[in-house]
């Protein structure tokens, strides 16, 4: 598959959108019973340990995942392959995290779940570093358009109407450059 142009970004923005999505939910499953024997005539007590329990910065790599993804969109450049480092990174401790509980009798499913989530936000991160400058940018849609200067510095609105205009352009005009 094609990772270039629009539908590259698309598809990986998904992809480690998903992973940190399943990561987050698993970790909030049940992954462990815990017997606790209580004194006599009392019953034993089982109690639940989830993902989150057993390894605590497996929500927060999730969340930084699922943040990664939406910075592919927002972001551009050097700082784009950046994020696609930081979601290689925090799919690699992702992984780490999930399958060091595999030696704690827990159910496995869910850690290899998780791993296996972990191994697309990696990959989304290695996508994005190959691939990333390829990618469209945001619009520049709502930013300040640059106002055109005549001999360095703006001319300074001399009624209140033209102060009005300025205003209404987006410009500053208590200030000398015009607000830029």
């Amino acid at each position: 598959m094609k990772f270039e142009g629009r539908r590259g970004l698309t598809v990986t923005a998904l992809a480690c959108a998903a992973g940190a999505a399943v990561v987050l939910f698993a970790a909030t499953r049940g992954w462990q019973e815990v017997l606790t024997q209580r004194v006599a005539p009392l019953p034993p007590i089982t109690s639940h340990r989830s993902g989150a329990d057993l390894a605590p910065w497996l929500p927060a790599l999730g969340a930084v995942s699922l943040a990664g993804a939406g910075a592919l969109l927002a972001t551009r450049g050097v700082v784009r392959a950046v994020v696609g480092a930081l979601l290689a990174l925090s799919g690699v401790g992702i992984a780490v995290a999930a399958l060091v509980t595999l030696g704690q009798d827990v159910i496995v499913v869910w850690p290899l779940l998780c791993a296996v989530a972990a191994v697309v936000v990696a990959a989304a991160g290695v996508v994005t570093i190959r691939f990333g400058r390829t990618w469209p940018e945001m619009g520049a849609r709502y930013e300040r358009p640059k106002t055109t200067t005549e001999q360095g510095a703006p001319k300074r609105p001399a009624s209140q109407a033209e102060l009005w205009d300025a205003l209404d352009r987006g410009e500053d005009p208590t200030t000398r450059d015009g607000g830029a």
